[in-house]
């Protein structure tokens, strides 16, 4: 079964998209809302295999909302507008259906779903570890010894309480390789959450250095730090 979420501000967007839904037997439709905190906050306290997230809503558009997910589960972007398609599918977009949705582009777009076999991401909730590839070599690096990690054009900077490595990765990739204590800050830095010594509305300051918070994410970032 394939839970699915659905955000959209426009209810006949919604209504249609539920529709089709329930009309495919192993669709599970677990939230459909237009308001993209209620769906931000719904996703800290649930999993979902599919969402289908327009990008023209008030508040925070549909790229904000899946540029400040950690580990986003796969996503259907729904927009009446195609610029956004070449910048969606770095974040690993499974489609990119423009309204109004007809029933076969939507029923292509889910077997592209189920072609790719949704799986959700591990979470890593019990490796303590984060494992890399260093000047050719494996290295393990304890993820409390994790400082932040910065992207740098094509490459990575970790910093941990040691020294940086420098990888070629992207910050996308690496957060599924991330325990729950990490959360992307900015869109060039993701925090170790648990090395957080102070907070200001525009920082954070791990071990005298300072992290960038932007105003996308600083509604997650405060609220995991219980701020």
């Amino acid at each position: 079964m394939i839970k699915i979420g659905i955000i959209d501000d426009e209810i006949l967007a919604r209504t249609v998209l539920e529709e089709y839904c329930a009309k495919i037997d192993n669709l599970e439709m677990v939230i459909s809302t237009g308001n993209p905190l209620e769906f931000i906050n719904f996703m800290h306290q649930n999993d979902l295999d599919l969402i289908f997230l327009d990008i023209e809503m008030p508040e925070l558009n549909g790229m904000e909302i899946l540029r400040s997910m950690l580990r986003p589960p796969k996503v259907i972007l729904t927009t009446a507008y195609s610029e956004y398609a070449l910048e969606s599918y770095d974040y690993g977009v499974v489609d990119y259906l423009l309204k109004p949705i007809k029933i076969d582009r939507f029923l292509k777009a889910i077997h592209k779903v189920s072609a790719s076999k949704v799986i959700e991401p591990k979470k890593n909730i019990g490796n303590k570890e984060l494992q890399i590839k260093h000047d050719g070599m494996l290295v393990n690096i304890p993820f409390k010894s994790i400082l932040y990690i910065q992207s740098f054009g094509n490459y990575l900077k970790i910093f941990t309480d040691s020294r940086m490595y420098l990888i070629s990765e992207t910050l996308i990739n690496i957060t599924t390789l991330l325990s729950e204590n990490f959360q992307r800050t900015h869109k060039s830095y993701i925090a170790n959450l648990e090395r957080v010594t102070k907070a200001t509305k525009t920082d954070l300051l791990i071990d005298a250095n300072k992290v960038p918070v932007s105003a996308m994410y600083k509604v997650i970032v405060f609220e995991k730090l219980k701020i």
